[in-house]
């Protein structure tokens, strides 16, 4: 699929990997709206790749209309890339035996909130504006890359709420794809392993910390690079024959338990 003098909308897309893909979209020809909650640097990077900031809450529904309203001034709507996520890590039950201690349930609903309501309210808004395009000669009017994350499949110690939102993420993309072939959209996830983003910058020696991770990867064994999960995503947008699928980028790791 063509979205050379399209509109794309790039959810997360100030920084890490949702940088990376607004970059890679931007290169293909589509003007890209950054999303995003980071007002500085979604407004930067918007001005270095030609195009449009909006803030966005993922959790708010207006929020997501005005940024597909202004996406659709831009240029025909074909492309969402649904990268804003937030983690959490808790265990379930705590130590002393008290319910006090256990899982904070308001941080997993936050969890399942963004990641995974936040995504589904992208995508069912986002394709409502891409069904009223144009078809093109496939009849394709546009497409959808969320992103998941290995924990969907094995999530470590901890890792309830964010595998729960991602599992979800997954779920949620073959039923969709189905439902929205008949407008001509198609619906993949990308689901990433370890990659190098600034997630990691509060840690201690850092670039250390990440060698250390690294090791845990099967081949290449260092941490995957925002690029390479962007060129995924735009491969899942633009190939016209990829649709209703989950595709780990990875390095082939397979998380140990903690």
């Amino acid at each position: 699929m063509d979205i050379t003098g399209a509109s794309a909308i790039v959810t997360g897309g100030a920084s890490g990997i949702g940088a990376a893909i607004a970059r890679a979209l931007a290169a293909t020809g589509a003007t890209v709206v950054v999303a995003d909650l980071q007002d500085d640097k979604g407004a930067a990077l918007a001005e270095e790749i030609g195009g449009a900031f909006v803030h966005v809450d993922v959790t708010d529904t207006e929020q997501i209309k005005e940024a597909v309203a202004v996406a659709a001034e831009l240029g025909p709507l074909r492309a969402l890339a649904n990268s804003a996520g937030i983690g959490w890590a808790q265990r379930t039950i705590g130590r002393d035996g008290s319910f006090d201690s256990a899982h904070d349930l308001g941080a997993f609903t936050k969890v399942v909130a963004i990641n995974l309501i936040g995504t589904f309210d992208c995508i069912r808004l986002a394709a409502t504006q891409m069904s009223t395009n144009e078809p093109d000669d496939d009849g394709q009017r546009g497409a959808i890359v969320n992103m998941a994350s290995v924990a969907a499949f094995d999530g470590q110690i901890g890792q309830a709420s964010y595998s729960a939102s991602k599992g979800g993420v997954v779920g949620l993309t073959l039923p969709v794809a189905r439902d929205l072939a008949a407008s001509g959209i198609r619906v993949n996830t990308v689901a990433p392993g370890l990659i190098d983003t600034p997630i990691y910058d509060g840690f201690p020696n850092p670039e250390e910390f990440k060698a250390n991770l690294g090791q845990n990867v099967l081949f290449p064994k260092r941490l995957g690079r925002p690029e390479e999960l962007a060129s995924m995503a735009v491969e899942c947008i633009t190939n016209s024959y990829m649709n209703g699928e989950t595709i780990r980028v990875d390095g082939g790791i397979r998380m140990p338990p903690k």
